[in-house]
């Protein structure tokens, strides 16, 4: 970091720290990211600090925190979440625990200069945040406030300390990049541009120099990070040192291996791909696993075995050659892993995904695999397929997880049945015009850099137009002040014969696992979305869209969820608003599956859900 021109980043552990150097990287200037034990002597040459996230309590035992000397270096220091309510602590403010905030958030600004200089007095910003600021520090005030957050943002502008409980970084907090801009820009007073590089030349040049005389066996999925990252490696190395395995897991959407052969097939590299079938294994081992952690170690270990399977027939010496993965960063961040991969980072962990297991990561610290995207975003892997020249429909393909379907086939091994929701909450579900119930059925969150793991309220719409505003209200409502709920499901179709009408209080949770009559059934809804997407002109306009099965019965069948969202790189995701002429019609087709009792529009955002329900 050159003397004056750099920030220094302090991982307190959030999920977004390496998205707040991203931010800086795009604004042209150069980031460092640090250990929170940094020797503020090291941060010296610094212009700037930023303290990110993290999904501890500063008030708790064994919290992560800095040197008092940090904040004696005389530059400017902005925390952000975590590191807001950090740096209030430390210069004598008081943070206590409150109801959480989640998602979307309405801030007021106070004070248009310094940091929120040039953006509205209104503005969207991102939560995710279960402490709070109640008491700022002597000399500090409040800049800006939310209706559940009092000291949203505070400056303490004579020594250059400024705090802001949101998350500028990422891309659901409309003026986010203004806010780090004026940081950097208007109180650390960095003024020149780095030059962006040109990536890809880079990237091959990394690819050469770490597998040297070695070649390459590539896990492909057929999704866009593998196929970047295959596509990258074949260019950086001759023909005959790279191989792509494909393995049909079994749980893989309709007409996806045919897919993938074509597009290998355009690129030239059909040869260079084999196909595996070992769908038979993959439900032997995961047949009566409901866990959603479990079913993902299992399915990474497999993956592991086939390819060692795999080689030792086509007769590769493991020791000339190194496993190559599509892994990108949020993968890594979210198994609670460091930009390396290792285990023992500093995040929390949400889900551990399959290119993150026990056995992978074992290898990874033997140093036989190369994963060149794993520094990089979604949109960048997307920026950096075009420029490799790969057509615009692989490019701008759904994301589509690893372990498949089986993540998105949702089991259960005890029964319950639908419960009223509290006092409180069927107050608001019944002002916004909705009826509800509290299932018992759990998916994954995420809630102030956490894992969350929590029941889901489905609704019914009791009024005959929809109103996505309110309906984003209600679910961010629902999530913050009730601790036991992380997702909020709304009704499409449902219901048997002409006239009926499904009751949401007859909702019961089933005993279910990953059964081939199961999967058949996702993957027919899936086929349905898709093709129905495609029909209508849609498909451009959401980011991802899962569909899931979970074993919510209401006359013997199971409810199909679905998920549509849109985001930049994965990190925050609103749920995305589709015509509701267009999702009634494909609830309608999908409740024509024999299984299938309902259809239900997942109107959570990320956070407090994650993406994927498991």
């Amino acid at each position: 970091m050159k003397a004056g021109t750099g920030i220094a980043v302090i991982d307190l552990g959030g999920q977004y720290c390496h998205l707040i150097a991203r931010r800086l990287r795009d604004l042209g200037v150069e980031p460092t990211i640090y250990d929170p034990g940094v020797a503020p002597k090291q941060l010296r040459g610094c212009a700037g600090v930023i303290l990110s996230g993290g999904p501890q309590s500063v008030y708790a035992p064994q919290a992560p925190t800095v040197s008092p000397g940090l904040l004696r270096l005389g530059v400017p220091v902005l925390g952000i979440c975590y590191g807001h309510q950090l740096l209030a602590q430390m210069l004598g403010g008081r943070v206590t625990k409150c109801d959480g905030e989640y998602g979307p958030a309405h801030l007021q600004v106070r004070v248009s200069d310094t940091l929120f200089r040039r953006t509205p007095r209104a503005q969207q910003v991102w939560m995710s945040h279960a402490d709070a600021v109640t008491h700022l520090p002597k000399g500090a005030a409040a800049i800006a406030s939310t209706a559940r957050c009092e000291n949203a943002a505070f400056a303490d502008f004579r020594k250059g300390f400024f705090g802001v409980q949101f998350h500028p970084e990422v891309v659901h907090t409309e003026h986010g990049t203004d806010i780090l801009r004026n940081f950097v820009r208007s109180v650390c007073k960095i003024r020149q541009r780095r030059a962006a590089p040109d990536r890809i030349p880079r990237l091959l040049e990394d690819i050469r120099r770490t597998v040297g005389d070695r070649s390459v066996f590539f896990l492909v999925s057929g999704g866009v990070d593998s196929t970047v990252a295959f596509v990258l490696c074949a260019r950086a190395l001759p023909k005959e040192r790279i191989l792509g395995l494909y393995v049909d897991t079994g749980f893989m959407r309709a007409r996806e291996t045919e897919e993938l052969r074509a597009n290998l097939a355009e690129l030239g590299l059909a040869d260079r791909l084999m196909v595996r079938d070992a769908s038979a294994l993959f439900f032997e081992k995961l047949r009566g696993v409901t866990e959603p952690e479990q079913k993902r170690h299992i399915i990474g270990r497999l993956f592991v075995q086939i390819q060692t399977a795999a080689m030792h027939e086509y007769g590769i010496d493991p020791q000339h050659w190194l496993l190559g993965q599509g892994t990108i960063y949020p993968d890594t961040i979210e198994s609670g892993g460091n930009a390396a991969g290792t285990s023992g980072g500093r995040a929390a962990l949400i889900k551990t995904h399959h290119n993150r297991c026990a056995e992978i990561r074992e290898l990874i610290r033997q140093g036989r695999v190369i994963e060149p995207l794993s520094e990089f975003y979604k949109d960048e892997v997307r920026q950096l397929g075009e420029g490799l020249g790969l057509a615009h429909r692989l490019t701008h393909r759904w994301p589509f997880p690893g372990p498949g379907l089986a993540i998105r086939c949702i089991c259960s091994t005890t029964a319950g049945k639908a419960a009223r929701l509290s006092h409180a909450s069927a107050q608001t579900v019944r002002a916004a015009g909705f009826s509800g119930v509290l299932l018992p059925v759990q998916s994954v969150g995420v809630q102030g850099d956490a894992r969350t793991y929590r029941k889901v309220v489905a609704l019914r719409h009791e009024q005959r137009r929809w109103n996505y505003p309110r309906m984003q209200e209600l679910s961010t409502a629902l999530c913050n002040v009730h601790a036991e709920t992380n997702r909020v499901i709304v009704l499409l179709a449902g219901g048997r014969g002409p006239g009926s009408e499904l009751r949401l209080d007859a909702a019961r949770i089933r005993r279910a696992t990953l059964e081939h009559e199961r999967v058949d059934i996702l993957r027919r809804a899936d086929f349905l979305v898709r093709m129905g997407m495609e029909r209508s002109g849609l498909t451009d306009d959401v980011w991802q869209f899962p569909v899931v099965l979970a074993p919510i019965s209401f006359s013997g069948g199971d409810t199909v969820v679905l998920r549509p969202v849109n985001s930049e790189d994965g990190m925050t995701a609103n749920f995305a608003r589709l015509p509701l002429r267009f999702l009634k019609r494909v609830a309608r087709q999908i409740t024509g599956i024999p299984g299938v009792d309902a259809v239900f529009l997942d109107i959570t955002n990320k956070p407090p859900a994650t993406i994927e329900w498991e």
